[in-house]
Parts: C-alpha cells; sequence; structure tokens
C-alpha cells in the first residue's frame, strides 16, 4: 500500500500560485490564511470558480500545502476539480489565479466559468 505523503494531491497548487498565496496573505495581515477555491453555479459556461481566504478547515475539505501556502477544496467541488493545476499567471492583460482543468469541455474567453 502506498503511503498517502507519496500520493499525488487530486488538485495541484504550482509554486507560482503558492508564492502568491502567502504574498496576500502576508499583505492582508489577516487570520484568513488559506485558499478556499470552489465550483459555483453559474457563469457564462454553467459553472464559474470562486477563490476566497478562509481560517477554517472543514472535514470534507481536501488540504493541499506547497511552500507553506494551502489550498482547500470542498468535497462537492472537488468533483468538477480533481486533476486540475491552480496556478498564478502574470502576463500582458493582468495577474489572476488560473485554474487548468481537465474536466471542463468548454470555457468561457475569460477562463472563470466552464462547462462539463
Amino acid at each position: 500500500m502506498i503511503a498517502q505523503d507519496t500520493m499525488d494531491p487530486p488538485v495541484k497548487l504550482t509554486d507560482s500560485a503558492a508564492e502568491r498565496i502567502n504574498a496576500i496573505v502576508e499583505e492582508m495581515n489577516s487570520d484568513k490564511k488559506m485558499l478556499r477555491v470552489a465550483v459555483n453555479g453559474g457563469g457564462c459556461s454553467g459553472f464559474q470558480y470562486s477563490f476566497d481566504l478562509d481560517d477554517t478547515k472543514n472535514p470534507d475539505d481536501t488540504v493541499v500545502e506547497n511552500k507553506g501556502a494551502t489550498l482547500l477544496v470542498d468535497s462537492i467541488s472537488l468533483m468538477y476539480l480533481a486533476g486540475s493545476e491552480v496556478d498564478f499567471v502574470n502576463d500582458l492583460i493582468g495577474s489572476a489565479f488560473q485554474i487548468k482543468n481537465p474536466n471542463a469541455t468548454a470555457s468561457c474567453s475569460c477562463g472563470s466559468s466552464f462547462s462539463v
């Protein structure tokens, strides 16, 4: 049997995203020290991602850590995010968290909503 520590997490948190989470937490000087990513109904493609700082790990949360940053995903959102990668991208049109989701069959042009 493989130990849990050696298994790949169901959602990957890139180094860039981890560094940005740490910077946001430090800038805000908040008790909320973890980034929660959730999938909600809505958006132009049917589902949309939400990003919020949180201070509570719920019993059904999947917890992913990298470089001291913590990402939380609830069990319902995980059904849509399994195999995804949460990244932070800095480019000419702006800076943002992006999710590379292999489960999405279509997405809007801004990348904040998707369908399965």
